[in-house]
Formats: C-alpha cells, sequence, structure tokens
C-alpha cells in the first residue's frame, strides 16, 4: 500500500472515538480494526469456519453464529488456544484491513486500532497518533460507558500495553483530559499537519 496511513489508538475510555469521529467530520476515512475483527467471523466466513475446526461447535450458536462469550473463556484461561485463535484470525483481518485501507478515497486513511502496536499492525502505517488520558479518567469514562465495573476496566487495562509503553512507541500523542472542544481543535491541528505530509 503507498498511501499515506495514520495509526490511531489508545487504551479503554481515552477517546479513540471520539477523535476518529472527528477525523471523519474532516473528511478522512476511517478503518476500524474491531469492525474488521467482527467481519472475519460473521457466518460464511473462512475464518469461522477454520475456528469451529479447531474448537469444536460448542462456540457456535444456533444458527451458526460465534458465541464470543464461550470463545473468550476458553482463550483467555489458555495461551496456547488464544494463540491458535490469532494463527487464524490475525492473516484474516490484516487481508481486510489492507483491503479497505487500498480502498479508502481520503487525502490519507486513517487505520484506528486498540492494539496497534501489540498486533503488529502498524507496520501498516506512516505515523502513529496516541490518544492519551489519565488512568483515573479511562476507568470513570469506560464505566459509564459500558456498565463495566472499575475492577473489570482495571482487569482490560493491566491487559494492554501500559500508558508509558504507548508514550513512548508514539509519534504524536493527543491529551484528552479536557473538554470536547478542546479535542476536537487538537484534533483539527493535526490534521492540517498530516494533509501537508501526504501531499508531499
Amino acid at each position: 500500500m503507498s498511501r499515506w496511513i495514520l495509526g490511531v489508538t489508545g487504551g479503554i475510555g481515552s477517546g479513540k472515538t471520539a477523535v476518529t469521529d472527528h477525523f471523519q467530520r474532516l473528511g478522512i476515512v476511517v478503518v476500524d480494526a474491531d469492525l474488521a475483527a467482527r467481519k472475519v467471523v460473521e457466518p460464511g466466513q473462512p475464518a469461522l469456519a477454520a475456528i469451529a475446526a479447531h474448537f469444536g461447535d460448542r462456540v457456535l450458536d444456533a444458527d451458526g453464529r460465534l458465541l464470543r462469550p464461550v470463545l473468550r473463556e476458553i482463550v483467555f484461561s489458555d495461551p496456547a488456544q488464544r494463540k491458535a485463535l490469532e494463527a487464524i484470525t490475525h492473516p484474516a483481518i490484516r487481508e481486510t484491513l489492507e483491503r479497505e485501507l487500498t480502498a479508502a478515497d481520503s487525502p490519507y486513511a486513517i487505520l484506528a486500532s486498540p492494539l496497534l502496536w501489540e498486533s503488529g499492525q502498524s507496520a501498516l502505517v506512516r505515523r502513529t497518533l496516541l490518544v492519551d488520558a489519565p488512568e483515573h479518567l479511562q476507568i470513570a469514562r469506560a464505566s459509564a460507558r459500558d456498565g463495566v465495573s472499575p475492577g473489570q476496566i482495571e482487569a482490560i487495562l493491566k491487559a494492554q500495553w501500559s500508558r508509558e509503553q504507548r508514550l513512548a512507541r508514539a509519534d504524536d500523542v493527543l491529551l484528552n483530559d479536557g473538554t470536547l472542544a478542546a479535542l476536537q481543535a487538537g484534533v483539527e491541528r493535526l490534521h492540517a499537519g498530516y494533509l501537508q505530509e501526504a501531499s508531499t
């Protein structure tokens, strides 16, 4: 892929969606890794057939759809099973992302991925933008949004890269600890720079 691609990432509750929504309002195509991950396991997709072949019919409902909670329980209790699942899904996800990014018709495109570095998807992008927020804000936002206990949010945070690891790897950082208007102004400032960089 020769197009100029920005990778946008951030921990749970950091405000990634608010940021990518504003980039979209500015005319930039956003390709979402989470949506790609859902698409590749829809009925009729080769990845779903491979998952059923490996894990058995217990991971499918009566309509042949993936039972995510059942699969999640299996893979999070056994690292070898998680690796087996990733070996099935990661190539399919990457292929979907590459296809959608190549088809993007904006001056540059965005790959939004919560696990940009951990998944190796950062290899697809020219520059990375971290949406950053203090941990107490992440926990408060995510538990209010998802109706999940702060304890569960903390467990998710521990499973992801630390804030320090992300800050050390990011090319650009957008701190989201204020108002939505301030966040959107930050997006617009970065967007002007990215337009310039993508056109050279």
